[in-house]
C-alpha cells in the first residue's frame, strides 16, 4: 500500500497529540487546554472578519498583528514572524536554523515533536539528560552544537528556568542560535524576550494555544533578532505564504489587546494549579513544582498507566508517557475547579475500591 511513498518518509515516528475525545461529557485534562473561553473581545473581531472579505487573501506577513506583537514588547515588527501555531513555527525554526553539522541539542525530557523535526529534515541531534529533579542544568550544554531548544517552562515537567540562567546559556554559546519555546511562560515563568535585544542567537517562540485560550484558532509567533525572523520568512514563503487566515488575524490581535482579560483568566489557572497540586499531594503523589497551566505526578504505589486507564472509566482524561524515565508519571491539565475537584473525587475513589499493596 505504501509503494508510492518518498524514501524520506519511509520510518518516520510522528508525533502522537494527545487524545481528541469524539464523545461528550468528558472532562479533558490530558492536552493542557485553557479551561476558559477566548476573551469576548476576540470572538467578536472573528464573527466581524467573517464577512465577504473572505474572498480575499489573508496579509501574508500578518502586518497588524506583528505590530501588536512588537509593540507589546517594545520590539519591531521585523522582530516579529507569525505561523499557524508554534509547531508550525518551529518546524521552521528546524528547517531554517538548525540544520547543521554538528548536532542540536535539547533535554532528553521535554516537547516530544523536538525528534520528529529532526528526523523529517535530517537533522543531527543529541539529547541532554535533565537532572535527578527532572530539571535543566545549563552546564550540560556547554559544549559545540548545531543549535540548543529548551521549551521553557519545560515539558511535560512544568519546571522553568529563570531570565539569568537564559542569559548565562547565551553568553556561553555565542555561536549557536538558542531557541527559547515559551508555550506555558504565561503561566508562572519569566520569558526570554526581553533579552532579545542584547542577543543577536536568541529566538523566542511562543503560542496563543494556551494562555490566550486560541488553541482551536492555530496563531503561534517567534521573536529574534531580523536576520533569523528573515530565515523563517525565506522558508515561509517556500510553504505557504498566507499560513494565518483572516479570522485567526483578527482574532488573534483583538485577544492580544484585551490584556485585562488574559491577566485575570491565567490568575485563575495558576490559583487553581496550586490548590490542585496541594490536594493531589494529600493523596500520597509525588508532585513537582510546577510554572506551567499541568502538573506532572507520581504515585508510588500505583502504576501510571492503569491510574489513566481507571480515570477515563470515570469519564476524566489525563495524559501518560511511556518514556523510560517518566513511565511512572502522569500530566495532568489544571481545568476548571469543578473539573479539579472530579478528578481528586475519582482518585479517592480509586484509592477505596483498589488500596494500595
Amino acid at each position: 500500500m505504501n509503494k508510492f511513498w518518498s524514501d524520506c518518509i519511509r520510518g518516520l515516528q510522528p508525533y502522537t497529540p494527545g487524545e481528541q475525545p469524539r464523545i461528550r461529557g468528558l472532562i479533558k485534562l490530558n492536552t493542557n487546554e485553557n479551561p476558559y473561553p477566548p476573551s469576548p473581545a476576540a470572538i467578536d473581531a472573528i464573527r466581524q472578519a467573517a464577512c465577504g472579505d473572505l474572498r480575499l487573501y489573508p496579509d501574508p506577513e500578518g502586518t497588524e498583528l506583528q505590530r501588536t506583537i512588537a509593540g507589546s514588547f517594545g520590539l519591531s515588527e521585523n522582530q516579529v514572524f507569525l505561523g499557524n501555531g508554534s509547531d508550525e513555527v518551529l518546524a521552521f525554526v528546524f528547517l531554517a536554523l538548525l540544520k547543521h553539522e554538528r548536532p542540536v541539542f535539547f533535554p532528553d525530557i521535554t516537547y516530544s515533536f523536538y525528534p520528529v523535526y529532526c528526523a523529517l529534515f535530517d537533522i543531527a541531534y543529541e539529547t541532554i539528560p535533565l537532572d535527578g529533579t527532572f530539571r535543566i542544568d545549563i552546564a550540560d550544554y556547554r559544549r559545540q552544537n548545531g543549535g540548543i531548544v529548551l521549551a521553557n517552562p519545560n515539558a511535560p515537567t512544568g519546571s522553568a528556568l529563570d531570565r539569568e540562567e537564559v542569559r548565562e546559556l547565551l553568553e556561553m554559546t555565542p555561536g549557536s542560535v538558542v531557541v527559547v519555546d515559551e508555550a506555558y511562560v504565561d503561566f508562572g515563568a519569566v520569558s526570554a524576550v526581553s533579552l532579545v535585544k542584547e542577543f543577536d542567537n536568541l529566538l523566542v517562540v511562543r503560542t496563543l494555544s494556551k494562555s490566550h485560550s486560541l488553541a482551536g484558532l492555530r496563531v503561534g509567533f517567534a521573536i529574534g533578532n531580523p536576520s533569523l525572523i528573515e530565515a523563517l520568512r525565506l522558508v515561509k514563503n517556500c510553504f505557504n505564504s498566507y499560513p494565518l487566515d483572516r479570522l485567526a488575524l483578527a482574532g488573534a490581535e483583538a485577544a492580544l489587546r484585551d490584556r485585562e482579560y488574559f491577566e485575570e483568566t491565567r490568575r485563575k489557572i495558576m490559583a487553581d494549579r496550586e490548590r490542585l497540586a496541594s490536594e493531589i499531594a494529600s493523596l500520597d503523589f509525588e508532585v513537582f513544582p510546577s510554572s506551567a497551566n499541568f502538573l506532572f505526578v507520581s504515585h508510588s504505589d500505583y502504576d501510571a498507566a492503569d491510574l489513566m486507564r481507571l480515570l477515563r472509566e470515570r469519564r476524566i482524561l489525563v495524559r501518560h508517557f511511556k518514556g523510560e524515565r517518566i513511565s511512572r508519571f502522569l500530566r495532568i491539565s489544571v481545568g476548571l475547579p469543578e473539573e479539579c475537584d472530579a478528578l481528586v473525587n475519582a482518585l479517592r475513589e480509586i484509592f477505596r475500591q483498589r488500596p494500595a499493596i
